[in-house]
């Protein structure tokens, strides 16, 4: 089988294969490794990569438990590299930063322990902004993660460098996290799918912040919604260590089924900008309503709606408790004035801002959370499925820090060109990013199609069904057209 059709296959197809011992773990193993050898050198998506005969040596030994009957998992032989916010042992764990310790992790992180006892073979990290601050993937460590569909734009982040190496064959599937759009908004830039799954689906860390902590949380990302799907279902799951955790579990990676016809007369609530002075780049929600359509066809009826809640509460629960977590992480490391000169303003910035809270102003933003969770419930009254833009603007110049305006609009802080992600996020419901399609200058955009609290197999479910039926599905970077292919 020629090395870039083992690239490109789907990850369901990649995994019967090897199942089916159609294809050996080491073929796959040395397509990935050749792809990223290409292209990664201008792209920039892996980092910390391992050494090509250590994971040629796994892939090796892979095949040798297939020929014993051994099968680990749905991601058997699948090359994988790990978000670098996260945890892979052999691994450092550098969050793109030129503080962190150097020294290789002792441990996985929960996600990456299932995935690893799956059957994946992790072969290194994707790169990520500093501290995964700003949906933007470039830090001082490993440098600028560039957009799959043209290198002179911005990846989106912070799972930048998970999307690109999705997009251009280097992984069949990646993980991520999403506090802010992480999982959403790269997937959206660079054609891809991501999802940002119901709170406590994906546990956390049992090391992080067991109850206050429910803004970040991993999940899964693929070029189908099929492949997302069976990854979430490898990574969700209850763990007594992580208090919030879902205890209803999913179907196996390898028995789900979201195939069959989608139930006619679904109510889907467009959202458009969420709130009517939003703003949005020209061209994104023309984009966005046209693609709309392909929901139609599906037989589901899309209505306008809006979301009952000031902007002003959403805008500043989310402020306070962003700035709560992020300098609760990361003061004691600004403290010190040789550290501090060496992180990115954002970061400091997010430390001061911090430092400003009480108890007053957090329990008000706990309220104005509560107010747009209610807001959520309500739609969901009169909807079965909500839909918005993944983003405010289409992916902008690679060596910009942060978009200073949207639409004319000043951005008052270096994410708020990233607020109509925000919402979903403090409601906890799950977002799953779709193709919208691609904008005037021919870059992608996505679409947030977003359920129900623990909704997660549903949303997937029409997600599947639109993403079968959209024409933006099988499309794939310029540099992998015919004549381009590696």
């Amino acid at each position: 089988m020629p090395t870039n059709e083992l690239n490109e296959l789907n990850a369901t197809d990649l995994s019967r294969r090897i199942a089916r011992r159609e294809v050996s773990c080491v073929e796959v193993m040395q397509a990935s490794l050749a792809r990223i050898d290409a292209l990664n050198p201008r792209y920039n998506a892996i980092v910390s990569r391992r050494d090509s005969e250590a994971c040629l040596a796994d892939a090796r030994e892979r095949d040798a438990q297939l020929a014993r009957g051994e099968r680990m998992g749905w991601m058997h032989g699948f090359p994988l590299a790990v978000k670098d916010l996260s945890h892979a042992i052999g691994l450092p764990t550098s969050m793109g930063s030129p503080l962190a310790p150097k020294t290789p992790a002792r441990t996985d992180s929960l996600h990456v322990a299932r995935a690893r006892a799956a059957g994946a073979v992790i072969i290194g990290k994707t790169n990520t902004p500093e501290f995964g601050l700003g949906s933007h993937t470039y830090n001082q460590v490993f440098g600028i993660t560039r957009n799959a569909w043209d290198p002179s734009k911005t990846a989106g982040g912070s799972s930048g460098g998970a999307a690109v190496a999705l997009a251009l064959g280097m992984l069949p599937v990646a993980d991520g996290s999403d506090m802010m759009g992480s999982l959403r908004n790269p997937a959206g830039f660079n054609n891809v799918i991501g999802m940002r799954p119901s709170r406590g689906r994906v546990p956390g860390s049992p090391d992080d912040d067991l109850f206050f902590q429910q803004l970040g949380i991993e999940g899964p990302m693929a070029r189908t919604v099929e492949d997302t799907a069976r990854l979430l279902c490898v990574q969700a799951g209850f763990d007594t260590r992580v208090p919030l955790s879902m205890t209803d579990p999913l179907p196996s990676a390898d028995a789900l089924d979201l195939d069959g016809d989608v139930k006619k007369g679904l109510r889907i609530g467009w959202l458009g900008s969420i709130w009517p002075d939003l703003p949005l780049e020209d061209g994104v929600r023309e984009l966005c309503e046209s693609a709309l359509k392909t929901f139609e066809a599906l037989g589901c009826e899309v209505e306008p709606c809006v979301l009952d809640v000031p902007r002003e509460q959403n805008w500043t629960a989310w402020l306070r408790l962003r700035q709560l977590i992020v300098s609760g992480k990361l003061s004691a490391m600004g403290a010190d004035p040789a550290y501090r000169a060496l992180i990115k303003p954002e970061a400091l910035w997010e430390m001061e801002q911090g430092k400003q809270l009480d108890a007053a102003s957090l329990h008000q933003a706990t309220v104005f959370r509560s107010n747009v969770y209610r807001a959520f419930v309500r739609l969901y009254e009169r909807f079965d499925f909500l839909v918005a833009p993944t983003a405010q603007m289409f992916p902008f110049d690679a060596e910009m820090h942060w978009p200073p305006k949207v639409a004319d609009v000043p951005s008052k802080t270096y994410h708020h060109w990233m607020e109509i992600v925000t919402p979903f996020t403090l409601a906890g419901v799950p977002s799953l990013n779709l193709r919208a399609g691609f904008g005037p200058q021919g870059l992608p955009m996505g679409l947030q199609l977003a359920g129900p609290i623990n909704a997660d197999l549903a949303v997937l479910r029409l997600g599947h069904a639109y993403d079968k039926a959209c024409a933006w599905s099988g499309m794939q970077p310029p540099v992998l057209t015919p004549a381009q292919k590696v």
